[in-house]
């Protein structure tokens, strides 16, 4: 499938903030196909979403352990997807300014994390949610974007960014005025989100402070990543091309000769203009040489 492969190579070499995007979107579109395929079928979809959604029942927790994840990719609400890809998008960019996107990734999680540490911490603490806890749940990237944005306000609390209305504003204040609105709605219909954002914004300050101290928080998280990622990497192997020998070594040097000076033109052109620049013929070609590897 050419336009899968494409999709598959542009994905691969995407940034890490890119590729963020790309899976909150992609889980976003899925999540509605089936939605609207359930609902075709008289089928409510709620009960199955709780299996991607973080649950504040701690025996629920247990065994959907996998929502610790999943939460921190899923939404629901068009605006709600569309306001956290902004912030993320926004806040990111400006995050790779001063750190790696290793850093960005390591950072989304532990603020995933610390999100969900804090929610889940809340509705089992405050006999306030003794009553809605049994069946609460969380979604969204908000958490994981809170840990981004205070990390980068504490890393350089003073840069300008401008925010239509409102003209040049300190990074600073941006994050003192986010991290106030959820202390003010800890007690509202979005306490679980609140809290979420606190936790977020707790782990993008202790990022940023341990890494003035020259500790790196996110690094071991990252080494897990790696070697996950190792797992199912596929082993780089070199082109080879079958020829036919029945032909005379004069004709098969001249064959060897003219293919290996196409595929190093191909492999050259994607080094300069990337794979996408590529035409139909040379894909085509250089696909006809791997598979024979």
């Amino acid at each position: 499938m050419p336009h899968f492969d494409d999709l598959r190579h542009t994905f691969q070499h995407a940034t890490i903030l890119k590729k963020l995007l790309y899976l909150n979107i992609a889980v976003f579109i899925l999540l509605h196909v089936v939605i609207i395929g359930l609902r075709l079928f008289n089928s409510d979809a709620t009960e199955w979403l709780t299996y991607m959604e973080l649950p504040s029942n701690l025996s629920l927790l247990l065994v959907r352990p996998w929502t610790l994840l999943t939460y921190m990719i899923l939404h629901i609400e068009i605006w709600h997807i569309v306001f956290n890809l902004i912030c993320l998008f926004g806040f990111g960019q400006l995050f790779l300014l001063y750190f790696s996107q290793k850093h960005l990734l390591g950072i989304y999680l532990l603020g995933g994390f610390a999100g969900a540490l804090f929610y889940i911490g809340a509705y089992n603490l405050f006999p306030y949610f003794a009553e809605v806890k049994a069946n609460s749940y969380l979604l969204g990237a908000s958490a994981s974007i809170m840990a981004i944005i205070v990390a980068i306000a504490t890393h350089v609390p003073n840069f300008e960014v401008s925010l239509w209305l409102f003209g040049k504003i300190k990074l600073k204040y941006i994050a003192i005025f986010t991290v106030t609105i959820s202390v003010l709605g800890i007690s509202s219909n979005n306490a679980g989100g609140e809290f979420a954002h606190l936790g977020g914004a707790f782990a993008g300050f202790f990022f940023a402070k341990r890494f003035h101290d020259g500790k790196d928080i996110t690094k071991g998280i990252n080494k897990f990543i790696d070697a996950i990622t190792m797992l199912f990497r596929q082993r780089p192997s070199k082109f080879k091309v079958q020829y036919d020998r029945t032909k005379p070594d004069a004709f098969y040097n001249k064959q060897k000769n003219e293919n290996e000076k196409d595929i190093d033109a191909i492999l050259e052109k994607i080094k300069r203009s990337g794979y996408e620049s590529l035409s139909t013929d040379e894909k085509k070609k250089l696909f006809d040489r791997s598979k024979h590897s």
